[in-house]
C-alpha cells in the first residue's frame, strides 16, 4: 500500500514548480538524491541565484510548521546537496540559496502560505 504522504508530497512539488515556472523560474531537477540528501526542487530564480527547494505541504497545523519541521541537519543536509548539485550540474548561476516553500491544503485546493530563504551564501 502507498504511502498518502508520498503521494501529497508529489502534488506538492508539483504545483510548487508550476507557480515557480509561471514567474520566471527555470526548474532543473526534481527529486535530486545524493548522499549528502535530496532536494525535492532545484531551479534558477529570475536573477540568476541556483535554488535548492524544500517543499513541505500540510494538511493541518497538528504536525507544526514547515519552518519547524526543518531542524540544522537536514538543513546542513540540504546545503551539502545544493553544492553538490552546482559542483556536479554545472549550470551558470550568481549565487547559491536553499528556500522553503510550505503549502497547506484548503476544501478547494493547495494555496502557498510561505515561500522563503532559509540559507544563502
Amino acid at each position: 500500500m502507498t504511502d498518502p504522504r508520498h503521494h501529497l508530497g508529489h502534488r506538492a512539488e508539483s504545483i510548487v514548480a508550476e507557480r515557480l515556472g509561471a514567474m520566471g523560474w527555470r526548474i532543473l531537477a526534481r527529486r535530486w538524491k545524493v548522499s549528502e540528501g535530496e532536494l525535492d526542487l532545484v531551479a534558477i530564480d529570475p536573477l540568476g541565484t541556483l535554488v535548492g527547494l524544500e517543499v513541505r505541504g500540510r494538511r493541518s497545523p497538528r504536525t507544526g510548521s514547515a519552518l519547524e519541521s526543518v531542524d540544522r541537519r537536514h538543513l546542513a543536509r540540504l546545503r551539502a546537496a545544493l553544492v553538490r548539485y552546482a559542483i556536479s550540474e554545472p549550470v551558470a548561476h550568481l549565487a547559491l540559496r536553499l528556500d522553503l516553500v510550505a503549502l497547506d491544503r484548503r476544501e478547494r485546493g493547495w494555496r502557498m502560505v510561505r515561500h522563503q530563504g532559509i540559507g544563502g551564501w
